[in-house]
């Protein structure tokens, strides 16, 4: 099943579980990066991110030139989440073998969102 996203901007949507978004689902402005170019970009040389940012295809990051910490997501061919986690700049981030896609965020908002191990989110565009 391949994802035919294209460079530009779209929702992610968190099927709410019974975390910390309480059941509810959460909808995030989304950047989606899908060329090499925008991919290699990224978030390098912001300070900051409005909602969220998708690399795709990709199964790792790096935050060499990034100003912030971020949270990065990791997820399967479904948009499953396979983990979560927080770096800071100049981090060189371990390749998930299972992962297709990353979804990048300022450090600290994924939490709010309930984006966690095992939660499904959707990409809309």
């Amino acid at each position: 099943m391949g994802r035919q996203w294209r460079d530009g901007r779209g929702e992610l949507v968190v099927h709410g579980s019974n975390g910390s978004s309480g059941g509810r689902t959460v909808r995030v402005p989304l950047e989606i990066a899908t060329s090499y170019r925008a991919r290699t970009k990224g978030l390098l040389g912001r300070n900051s991110v409005e909602g969220a940012m998708l690399l795709s295809p990709a199964n790792s990051v790096h935050t060499f030139r990034m100003r912030m910490p971020i949270d990065v997501a990791y997820l399967d061919r479904a948009c499953r989440v396979i983990a979560v986690r927080t770096m800071r700049p100049g981090r060189l981030g371990m390749p998930r073998l299972r992962a297709r896609h990353v979804v990048e965020a300022e450090a600290g908002v994924m939490a709010g969102w309930g984006v966690k191990e095992g939660v499904l989110v959707e990409v809309v565009t």
